[in-house]
């Protein structure tokens, strides 16, 4: 989780995007990918840091299936992403703090768990949450300040 938080820091200081930091570990601890969002820079409403880490991955490997897969990221996933999870079979999902807007692995919503889903998601929520909510709060509070100069 503190390389997470090294990501959101790098990501706070690199421009216009929400500091969010990913890293996606394989079953034998190797680090397989690193994400941060890319909404802005890509254009793209996808390009949240945990699918920027699960497409480097999935290229790295040479599959989407991310099979015994561990993603580690500051803020709780939102739907979009809680779902790319399920559908890359990640075995486990580290988080920092929660998301109580949109926050989809047991704030708002539980996707994660659903028993609907024909693969669960193992989830470890509030690692580090002081710390991650600490560098969201601030980042917003300066973009607001920015704002109202």
């Amino acid at each position: 989780m503190r390389l997470a938080l090294e990501l959101a820091d790098q990501a706070a200081g690199a421009g216009d995007e929400v500091p969010v930091g990913a890293l996606l570990v394989s079953a034998d601890g190797r680090l397989l990918a690193t994400g941060t969002n890319r909404v802005i820079a890509c254009r793209d409403p996808t390009a949240h840091a945990e699918i920027v880490a699960l497409r480097e991955a999935g290229q790295r490997l040479g599959n989407y299936r991310l099979d015994g897969c561990t993603l580690y990221v500051t803020l709780e996933p939102c739907a979009m992403c809680a779902m790319a999870l399920v559908h890359a079979r990640i075995a486990r999902l580290v988080y920092g703090a929660a998301n109580p807007k949109a926050g989809a692995c047991g704030s708002v919503f539980d996707l994660l768990r659903d028993p609907r889903h024909n693969h669960r998601v193992i989830v470890d929520g509030g690692v580090l949450a002081e710390d991650a909510g600490a560098r969201l709060s601030e980042w917003f509070r300066a973009r607001r300040e920015a704002r109202n100069r």
